[in-house]
């Protein structure tokens, strides 16, 4: 693994019950890959087989999207095993034409390192993902995002989490850095990038009260100095501690720049996006490939009116930016978002590729309404931790934010 003080590379967290990269089996004839090893291998746009061994439901739930899968439960391994059919469970790919090598996944690297074994012993060249879907959810990497749109002076970093789609930023201003939306499962991570780049963090801010991870809000403000900064419509849901409030068309001030709350609701009441020069940081409300869903927070006689608000938000509040305006999302749903480890969009060209942009409010209400993906898992659970009315350990809170996201709509 790469050294957790470098601002660009991937780390692996590794909360309090262990860190199953470091503690996943060494196959005995496979090799091993690490989920940042993975993860470039993705990135290169490597040809190689990516072998799910879970069951049909823990598959469906949450998965790793590589362009080329294979879904065999790991018990036909066990049993072909006996039988001798080995080869048989992986030679229908594509005709009877496995291309590339196999990278063996499971929960947790431990059945997976057996099927590799067994993979290995049959001549195919083939991997264990260290620490399996449990290491993977581990992975957080960081870009600089392009100089240009942002003051002269100031550095914002993308983090990019792959297993769940989380985007995080860290805004750097001279010996000053705010982090917008962090994770509690790397708090560490961005008290000591911003050393790296010789700031210290004044202050950790949620765009909203998130319903899919857990905040790292609070734990990055126990671990140093910075302010907790939360919207001030997060009292209106509920908040159970003290935060320092934000309100639409307030200012944060790090360094010599500023952070400018802008008003963003549709996806919950009191969601800011946050403005620093000409990058807008819009948190769950705008995306690279669609629009938020505006049901986390509304109850099911609310979601229209939810829905027709994120619609103002898009088309009228987001109006006043111009299209060389850089969008940098709270989330991404895939690999194909990602380019040069970075995930971004001009405004212009969303409002040229997102058909949801360009329509009235009401067919905006109809097409949003119409796909919206299942709620992201433990969503309840996770609103009422992050504002503070209920407590989960580290180890808890990682276990509650397994899986994607799904704070997107999929109508466009």
């Amino acid at each position: 693994m790469t050294d957790d003080a470098d601002p660009g590379a991937a780390t692996e967290a590794s909360p309090a019950a262990g860190d199953p990269v470091a503690g996943s089996p060494e196959p005995e004839e496979a090799g091993t890959l690490t989920p940042a090893d993975l993860q470039a291998w993705l990135d290169e746009g490597r040809k190689f087989t990516l072998l799910d061994t879970r069951n049909r439901e823990e598959i469906d739930e949450w998965r790793i999207d590589a362009p080329r899968r294979l879904d065999v439960p790991y018990m036909k391994f066990v049993s072909a095993r006996v039988t001798g059919g080995v080869a048989d469970l992986v030679t229908d790919v594509d005709d009877g034409d496995p291309e590339g090598p196999f990278v063996a996944v499971c929960p947790r690297g431990e059945a997976s390192a057996e099927v590799a074994d067994l993979l290995a012993d049959e001549g195919y060249e083939a991997y264990n993902l260290a620490g399996g879907m449990h290491g993977w959810a581990r992975l957080y990497e960081a870009a600089e995002l392009p100089a240009g749109t942002t003051p002269e002076g100031v550095t914002v970093l993308q983090y990019r989490r792959p297993s769940s789609g989380c985007l995080a930023y860290l805004v750097v201003a001279g010996d000053e850095a705010v982090v917008v939306d962090p994770l509690r499962a790397f708090a560490e991570r961005y008290a000591a990038d911003a050393r790296e780049h010789g700031a210290d963090l004044v202050a950790a801010v949620d765009t909203h009260v998130h319903a899919d991870h857990v905040s790292g809000v609070r734990a990055v403000a126990d671990a140093t100095d910075a302010a907790a900064v939360l919207p001030a419509g997060a009292t209106d849901r509920g908040l159970a501690w003290d935060a320092t409030l934000l309100d639409a068309g307030e200012t944060l001030d790090v360094g010599d720049t500023t952070l400018e709350a802008v008003a963003a609701p549709g996806h919950t009441t009191e969601m800011l996006a946050y403005r620093v020069g000409d990058l807008l940081l819009t948190g769950d409300s705008l995306f690279t490939h669609s629009v938020a869903r505006p049901d986390l927070e509304a109850g099911d006689e609310d979601i229209e009116a939810f829905a027709a608000t994120l619609h103002e938000t898009l088309t009228g509040r987001f109006d006043a930016f111009d299209d060389g305006t850089l969008i940098a999302p709270g989330h991404y749903a895939s690999e194909d978002e990602v380019e040069d480890g970075r995930v971004t969009a001009r405004l212009g060209d969303l409002r040229e590729s997102l058909d949801l942009l360009a329509v009235d409010r009401e067919t905006f209400v109809e097409r949003v309404l119409a796909a919206m993906p299942p709620r992201p898992a433990n969503h309840e659970t996770i609103i009422a931790v992050n504002l503070g009315r209920e407590t989960a350990d580290a180890e808890a809170a990682f276990e509650l934010e397994l899986g994607p996201n799904n704070c997107a709509a999929t109508a466009d």
